[in-house]
């Protein structure tokens, strides 16, 4: 915090009112069914993004990156609007917008989640900066509201068709539990995810082949589910089961069977793992955790080659199960290893990915960490 409010002051001149921070996310289980008013258990993660603030009165927007070398990229309060200049800045001025903000600021953000490791810096970086406008301009926004807020300024003002697991838990994780969300009313639970007293670790596998989710496979893949809604005439995949879908599959075309298959699945998944978390039953949460990554490769085709190496080569040196992580086609997999076999499966996966010629990847762990927060200087 001391950091950032001193290099805030080193580039505008002045100190910060408010500063806030936002974290990653690692998501258990339940992928690309947040936008099927799915279930999703992510947690918050312990690398963070941070925002420093401080209102203009002269209505011009600057913000800046410390990460960036702390270019300013200037715009007038006036023209914050999709389909305005901006690139990397789009994900502050859509927060900005969404929110309904009419006076000009200064930001400057710093932080370490990763970009493109499928572990949502997008959705860090959106919190953070939401979290810091409710409080400067006491707007008094509930979190629920300011996911729904900073889904709206990725949906509409980047153009990610992204649905709202990511921003929900940046902004509502809590310190040792998983986050049981409902993506159709925002209703959480916390179930606790301890792993360590039962001798295991989840293992953060960045591949480092890091992904871009608004080229298009993402929103083809929405596109294939929402128009298996409007098909079968259902509110949304939380209300389809695998038998109704195997008796309309005539209706929809092959693909979109197999990717309204891995939503009916994975939400069911969902509700698996969690039944195994309240027992500890480690091994079926890694069978769950397995069966996940089969359907996102092969139902949902989200994979890559990085991520089912990395996968492959966690199973084969242990791992109780292991997935890819995130929107997909790039990013981080995850794998749940005993303590004792951690750096066995570090060095099988780095021996994997030498032998493909791949890029060198990067290991870490966290456990569930506190969501967003924002204090006045």
């Amino acid at each position: 915090m001391a950091t950032i409010a001193r290099h805030f002051e080193d580039l505008y001149g002045r100190k910060p009112e408010v500063i806030a921070e936002a974290p990653g996310r690692v998501n258990l289980i339940g992928e690309h069914i947040d936008y099927s008013e799915g279930f999703v258990l992510p947690f918050a993660i312990a690398d963070r993004t941070y925002a420093a603030i401080a209102a203009r009165a002269d209505g011009l927007v600057r913000i800046a990156s410390h990460q960036r070398r702390e270019r300013i990229f200037t715009i007038d309060i006036n023209d914050v609007k999709p389909g305005s200049k901006g690139d990397w800045e789009k994900y502050v001025l859509g927060v900005i917008w969404s929110l309904g903000v009419t006076q000009g600021v200064d930001i400057l953000v710093d932080g370490t989640v990763p970009a493109g490791a499928g572990l949502s810096s997008s959705a860090a970086l959106e919190c953070s900066v939401a979290v810091a406008l409710n409080e400067l301009f006491w707007l008094d926004i509930s979190l629920p509201d300011l996911a729904r807020a900073t889904q709206k300024a990725e949906n509409d003002y980047v153009g990610m068709p992204c649905g709202i697991m990511d921003q929900s838990v940046s902004l509502m994780g809590q310190v040792g539990s998983a986050l049981l969300l409902d993506c159709r009313d925002l209703t959480t639970e916390s179930i606790p995810f301890d792993v360590a007293s039962s001798g295991l670790e989840l293992l953060i596998i960045d591949t480092q082949a890091h992904h871009a989710l608004v080229d298009g496979g993402y929103a083809e893949r929405r596109a294939d589910c929402d128009s298996v809604v409007a098909k079968l005439q259902i509110p949304s995949m939380r209300h389809l089961t695998l038998e109704a879908l195997e008796a309309a599959r005539s209706q929809i075309s092959e693909t979109e069977f197999i990717r309204a298959r891995h939503a009916v699945t994975e939400i069911a998944r969902v509700m698996d793992a969690v039944k195994a978390l309240r027992t500890s039953d480690f091994v079926t949460l890694g069978k769950l955790i397995n069966e996940s990554h089969n359907s996102l490769r092969d139902d949902y085709a989200v994979s890559c080659p990085e991520l089912d190496v990395a996968v492959d080569a966690s199973l084969a040196a242990g791992a109780l199960g292991s997935r890819m992580v995130g929107g997909g086609f790039g990013g981080s997999a995850i794998a749940l290893v005993k303590q004792e076999d951690i750096e066995k499966v570090k060095s099988a996966v780095t021996s994997a990915f030498e032998a493909k010629r791949f890029k060198k990847p990067r290991f870490f762990t966290s456990l569930p960490s506190a969501g967003a927060s924002a204090s006045r200087c």
